[in-house]
Parts: C-alpha cells; sequence; structure tokens
C-alpha cells in the first residue's frame, strides 16, 4: 500500500470537542431556537397590556369600602360641609335654648297668676277676719237703733262705721220680719204654724244675719211661721 492511501486512511473524523456530546440526529435545533423568541413576545404582550397608551400604568379597580372613605374624607375636609354641619348644630341648639326659655317664661307666668290669686284670697280671709270679730259690735248697734239709744254723736259714729264697712268691703246686714224663709241664708231657732199664713216666712228675727258681696259671713236666725 502506497504511503498517500495511508495519509488518507488515517485522516481523523470530525471530532467534537472534548466534553460536549454529537448533536442526535433528527432533531430540528431551528425550532428549539425559537421558542425563548416566543416567551419574550407572550411577556412583552402582557406588559404593554398593563401600560396605557400615555405610559402611565392602568387604574386597579378599587373596593366600594376604599371609595367611602375617600368620599367621607373628602366630605369631611370640605370647609362648605363643615360650615353647613355648625350651622345645623347651633340651630338645633337655639331651638332648644327657646324651649327652656318658653317652658321658664310659661312657669313664671303661673306663678305670678297664683300668687295674684293668693294675694286676693289672704286679703279676703283676713278683711273676713276683722268683720267677723267686728259682728257683735254690729249687733249692739243695732238693739241700740231699736231701742232709740242712738241719739248724739254716738248715733253718728255708729252710722259711719256701717257705712264704712258698706261701702268699702260691701258688708250688709240683712233680715226682717215677713221676708221669705229661705234655708240657705236663715237659721230656724224657732217655728209656729197660722191659719194666716200662705208660705214660710220670718216671724221673728232673733239676730240678723250678715253678708259680705255674695259670701254669707252669719245667716239670720229667725222664727219661723208657715201654714196650718
Amino acid at each position: 500500500m502506497s504511503a498517500d492511501n495511508t495519509d488518507d486512511a488515517l485522516e481523523p473524523e470530525d471530532v467534537t470537542p472534548e466534553g460536549a456530546s454529537a448533536p442526535e440526529a433528527g432533531i430540528d435545533h431551528t425550532e428549539a431556537s425559537e421558542e425563548p423568541d416566543t416567551v419574550a413576545e407572550e411577556s412583552a404582550s402582557v406588559d404593554s397590556a398593563e401600560i396605557s397608551p400615555s405610559g402611565d400604568s392602568a387604574p386597579s379597580a378599587e373596593s366600594p369600602d376604599e371609595s367611602t372613605e375617600e368620599e367621607s374624607a373628602e366630605a369631611a375636609s370640605d370647609p362648605l360641609t363643615e360650615a353647613m354641619k355648625t350651622i345645623g348644630d347651633m340651630k338645633d341648639q337655639l331651638a332648644r335654648a327657646n324651649a327652656d326659655y318658653y317652658n321658664l317664661s310659661q312657669e313664671y307666668n303661673a306663678y305670678v297668676r297664683r300668687s295674684k290669686q293668693d294675694g286676693v284670697l289672704r286679703r279676703e280671709e283676713g278683711q273676713a277676719t276683722v268683720i267677723e270679730a267686728l259682728l257683735p259690735v254690729l249687733d249692739d248697734i243695732a238693739l241700740a237703733r231699736e231701742h232709740g239709744d242712738l241719739v248724739g254723736p254716738i248715733g253718728q259714729i255708729a252710722e259711719k262705721i256701717e257705712a264704712t264697712l258698706k261701702t268699702n268691703f260691701k258688708v250688709e246686714r240683712f233680715g226682717a220680719v215677713g221676708d221669705v224663709f229661705d234655708p240657705q241664708v236663715h237659721e230656724a231657732l224657732l217655728h209656729q204654724t197660722s191659719p194666716d199664713a200662705t208660705e214660710e216666712t220670718v216671724g221673728t228675727l232673733i239676730q240678723p244675719g250678715y253678708r259680705q258681696g255674695e259670701k254669707l259671713l252669719r245667716p239670720a236666725r229667725v222664727g219661723v211661721v208657715s201654714p196650718e
């Protein structure tokens, strides 16, 4: 065999670098190289979907609680809202103050009316007490007049007392023989019948009665005569 043929026979085949495996037959290396590019394109499309055309990120949806809190915070920080709330509170305070003043004024007016009424009653009671104490004196004046003893200055003084009581205090004496008997103002101490009587009348005046206006101070004590 010649030397040329020996060299050809000894020419080494394609040897892969040390540590590297030879490529397997039937594997399309083109497709394997294209997979990373596809993943990159998908991630780029996702990123572009999250970014708005102006370059800002798309707004995320807020929960109802967060939006309500934000509205409350805005309303609280609004000067007009705070002013209207303050005005409403002041109106309520004014209404309560007016109600308290009205109740106080009503109580005061009622107290004044009661005081005036009590004053009138107390004055009338005081007058009645004094007049009742003077009734025996008036009885003596009436008896003295019947017997003709009221003459001269004494008679004038007695008449002046009676006139003063009648004018200033409306004190009047009542009861006379022949008056129709009225159990409301007469107190019967005696009773007798008579064929001439047509109704119950005062037959005898034992003690006159007195009234102050419409108030009865003392009933007249009488003897009654009634038909048979």
